[in-house]
């Protein structure tokens, strides 16, 4: 059997990043003069009742130009988190509905070694992108952007390490970076001879958030580069956020993919019956044309969607009590396509109204 030393790398640079961690974390200890908690008091202060939350978004959309219209549950996700020790904790998300679909959507464990360095394994969202890690229940618009959605909608099998620096002030800068199966996550029996990887930097500063991240997947026999960018502005009720994506893929096997979101955010409290919020959202995306990876049966790539801009315009009428919260969103979509594009049914300009639930 040949071993070669790049398939000890990943390894090897683990060890050695939590154990000069862990001596780190020991100095600090000597030197403040406290020691690691014991398990028995790290025992007493954790509560092993698991944390049970859900989102349930009922829809009914219409293809304004056709007339088509249909219902459909978009979502009904159940998530159960908790710990079973200070430094341990977990998260597990099905998706019991999503359009009639039943999937697995997260299940994984994590240890964090200090109050800094975490390691995290099982299956969730790659660290790579922003809108992409909004769920049903934080979305500010009725579908997600193309970014968000198509371009970067990627979970895996894998672990990734998690670090945030110290720093002072209203700054903070976190890392995370991990290595994936690259196959479907519906499959986790498949051995392979190379794996995927992506890694994302987040800079909060007041209140700025600005994000970094790299990725390479290898969906099917073309490995894919990606690199993305974002800045996110809160300020009281107003969010503005700017996002892009590109996509390289190796050999020339499709021509680079570009995609990028643009949108604002505006929300304020109001008095109507039991609702106490408003909002109001605008946003202009698109995307150059885009393969998913995957070869056709001449073994080629081929474009899986169509290069496309879209306008949306929409208001969300909100219910807001601590963690529970009721949407009545609506919202409308205008595309544009090239002229010798065939845009599905449900592809094209429609108007959605939501009913989103979350507890």
């Amino acid at each position: 059997m040949k071993l070669h030393i790049r398939h000890l790398c990943l390894p090897l640079a683990i060890v050695a990043f939590l154990a000069s961690f862990q001596k780190s974390l020991a100095a600090e200890n000597q030197q403040s003069g406290t020691q690691p908690q014991s398990d028995e008091v790290s025992k007493d202060k954790v509560n092993l009742v698991p944390k049970i939350h859900g989102t349930v978004r009922a829809r009914w959309e219409m293809d304004t130009k056709g007339g088509e219209n249909r219902f459909a549950v978009r979502n009904a996700r159940v998530s159960i988190s908790g710990e079973i020790a200070q430094p341990i904790d977990y998260y597990i998300q099905t998706d019991f509905c999503d359009q009639g679909k039943m999937k697995i959507l997260d299940a994984w464990g994590r240890v964090s070694f200090t109050k800094r360095l975490r390691l995290q394994g099982g299956q969730f969202r790659l660290p790579f992108g922003t809108d992409c890690f909004r769920g049903p229940g934080t979305y500010f618009f009725s579908n997600h952007s193309f970014i968000g959605g198509i371009m970067n909608n990627v979970r895996g099998v894998g672990a990734k390490l998690s670090y945030t620096f110290p720093t002072s002030g209203s700054s903070l800068l976190s890392l995370e970076a991990g290595a994936f199966n690259p196959t479907s996550m519906a499959d986790h029996n498949v051995w392979v001879k190379e794996m995927a990887f992506a890694g994302k930097a987040l800079w909060t500063i007041g209140e700025v958030k600005i994000a970094a991240g790299a990725e390479t997947l290898i969906p099917d026999s073309v490995r894919i580069n990606s690199l993305t960018g974002s800045v996110t502005w809160t300020h009281g009720g107003l969010t503005l956020e700017g996002e892009y994506l590109n996509k390289h893929y190796t050999n020339k096997a499709h021509k680079a993919a570009h995609g990028y979101n643009v949108f604002a955010d505006y929300g304020f409290p109001v008095k109507a019956g039991i609702f106490n919020r408003a909002s109001v959202q605008a946003r202009f995306d698109g995307m150059t044309a885009y393969s998913s990876g995957n070869r056709n049966d001449e073994g080629k790539l081929f474009t899986d969607y169509a290069a496309r801009n879209r306008v949306t315009v929409g208001g969300t009428l909100s219910y807001i009590y601590k963690f529970v919260r009721c949407d009545l969103r609506l919202s409308y979509e205008k595309y544009f396509y090239h002229h010798d594009a065939v845009v599905p049914v449900g592809d094209g300009d429609k108007v959605c109204a939501e009913l989103v639930v979350k507890f």
